[in-house]
């Protein structure tokens, strides 16, 4: 349940206000004045009651010293007229018996005899104040010496009274203008709210009957003028408001019309471009199958050339060592023929057939070797088929073959993989892989004359093989990183590139071999691709 709150009107607020300011104001005020009219009076009656004392002790030396107390008790009643003073002691010192006698009195006719105060006066030589009465003793001094005291006591009534009197002037004083402000309040806010009643009138009637040409007046307080401008505006902007959304709603209905006729033309377009859009769909595909058989092509035709290169050596190294025996029989044919042939020049030949023959040996079985690698690695690129093999030895292969274009650069690669690592896999996926990320080190990785390292490991674990490639390069930009392995992505466009051969790995890795790939590279600090498939580890069988 909401609670509502308490409402108060601004009026009955701002009256409150006011009288709470001046009623402190008048208090703070007339208390700050009122007491420090206490401390003036105060102080000139403690100044007037030092200077009677002052005075009664000097008038009465003369008649200390001549013992005459008659002549003071006259002059004592001339201080009759002086309100405040209400009794009046003078005591003589007696030098023979070392005390104070009673010498002369006033007291005040109305009041009651003072008893003697001879035991107080040597010590009341300051100023004693008590809630309405003052006293002090002065000592009567002739030339130094010690006639006796004077003791007076005098009235504070005079000064309180007059605070009393003081204070009740002032709370009426207070009084007054506190009505004086109510009124004023009163008419001021009346003034006031009068523009803001008519401001809530006019809010009420919009609400009422929903009428937004009306417009508040035109006023004398610059503050509600600017309200009043304020309503004003908001009024126009919610008419025009209004006006423009009775057109958008005649146009709605416009269209609301034509609606259904528009939405089938727009759907016979959309099929149309939908067909056509298949069509083109289709095409690129097909054309993107081309385009990475054709690349497939040229990846093997580029280990083609480099089986070519590097049977050629051991091949021509044969050649020259079989030319060589060749023309070595033909010398000792003469030489038989000719009965010339010394055991000298057989034991020659002989040692000489055996080395080129041995050259000729070596070379053909390193040919062989060769021919027989690349088979292996021809026939897994274009077998689909899982068969049992080697991991290492299907590395060691593909590096053979790249043997060419790794020997043309000062990079060194590393392998890391245990000898004995059979598994049942597509070696045919496998081998295109790394064929295209060595490769894609090599023309995008280093600087010309730079020299790098490549690292190639891998383990199995939990019947999966997990394969991770690493280059020290450049590393691969941000903008192309997110976008690695879509086809045509390069960053050697125009160089050579074709950028297909991220696209063809992870085509190979998700589809060929059912695994995944991660790629990071950051600007700089070279690219790592990790790289996991389902497998199934195979002991080596001794």
């Amino acid at each position: 349940m909401t609670v509502k709150a308490r409402a108060t009107s601004m009026k009955a607020a701002l009256i409150w206000l006011v009288m709470l300011i001046c009623s402190i104001t008048l208090a703070l005020t007339l208390f700050l004045t009122n007491y420090l009219d206490y401390l003036r009076q105060n102080t000139q009656q403690q100044n007037q009651f030092s200077s009677l004392l002052n005075i009664i002790a000097v008038n009465a030396q003369s008649n200390l010293h001549h013992n005459k107390p008659e002549l003071e008790e006259q002059r004592l009643k001339a201080l009759d007229s002086i309100p405040m003073i209400k009794y009046v002691h003078i005591y003589q010192w007696d030098d023979s018996e070392n005390k104070l006698n009673f010498f002369a009195s006033f007291n005040k006719a109305d009041s009651a005899a003072l008893p003697s105060q001879q035991h107080r006066v040597e010590h009341l030589t300051t100023l004693a104040v008590n809630d309405d009465l003052m006293e002090q003793s002065k000592a009567i001094l002739l030339n130094d010496k010690l006639l006796g005291y004077v003791y007076l006591r005098a009235s504070r009534q005079e000064l309180l009274s007059s605070q009393r009197q003081q204070t009740l002037i002032n709370l009426l004083i207070a009084a007054m203008a506190l009505i004086l402000c109510f009124f004023l309040a009163f008419k001021l806010l009346k003034y006031f709210t009068k523009p803001i009643n008519t401001l809530l009138a006019l809010v009420h009637q919009v609400a009422r009957s929903k009428d937004y040409s009306v417009r508040a007046p035109a006023t004398e307080l610059t503050e509600f003028n600017q309200l009043n401008r304020a309503f004003n505006t908001m009024m126009d902007r919610i008419e025009n408001e209004l006006h423009k959304r009775e057109h958008a709603e005649q146009e709605i209905k416009q269209l609301n019309q034509n609606l259904e006729q528009t939405v089938t033309e727009r759907t016979l377009a959309l099929k149309t471009s939908n067909q056509e859009l298949l069509n083109t769909l289709a095409t690129l595909h097909k054309y993107q199958t081309q385009i990475v058989e054709t690349e497939k092509m040229a990846s093997l035709g580029q280990m083609v050339a480099g089986i070519a290169h590097e049977v050629n050596t051991p091949i021509g190294l044969g050649v020259t060592a079989s030319t060589l025996m060749q023309d070595r029989i033909q010398d000792i044919e003469r030489a038989f023929a000719d009965k010339k042939l010394t055991a000298n020049q057989l034991e020659r030949f002989l040692a000489d057939s055996k080395e080129n023959l041995g050259i000729i040996y070596r070379n053909l079985e390193r040919a062989a070797g060769l021919i027989s690698s690349f088979k292996q690695v021809a026939v897994d690129q274009s077998n689909e088929n899982q068969r049992r093999f080697n991991l290492k030895q299907l590395i060691n292969e593909v590096l053979l073959s790249l043997r060419p274009h790794l020997k043309k650069t000062p990079h060194q690669l590393t392998v890391q993989c245990p000898d004995d690592l059979f598994i049942i896999s597509k070696p045919g996926p496998i081998n295109q892989i790394l064929i295209n990320l060595i490769m894609n080190s090599l023309i995008h990785a280093y600087e010309p004359n730079s020299q790098g390292h490549i690292l190639i490991s891998a383990e199995q674990r939990q019947n999966r093989c997990y394969l991770c490639y690493k280059d020290d390069g450049k590393g691969v930009p941000e903008h192309i990183r997110k976008r690695i392995f879509d086809p045509f992505v390069t960053t050697k466009r125009g160089e050579g590139g074709s950028g297909l051969g991220m696209h063809l790995v992870y085509n190979l890795v998700t589809q060929a071999l059912n695994g995944n790939i991660y790629l990071d590279s950051q600007l700089g600090n070279g690219v790592t691709i990790d790289i996991d498939f389902p497998t199934s580890a195979q002991p080596l069988k001794k």
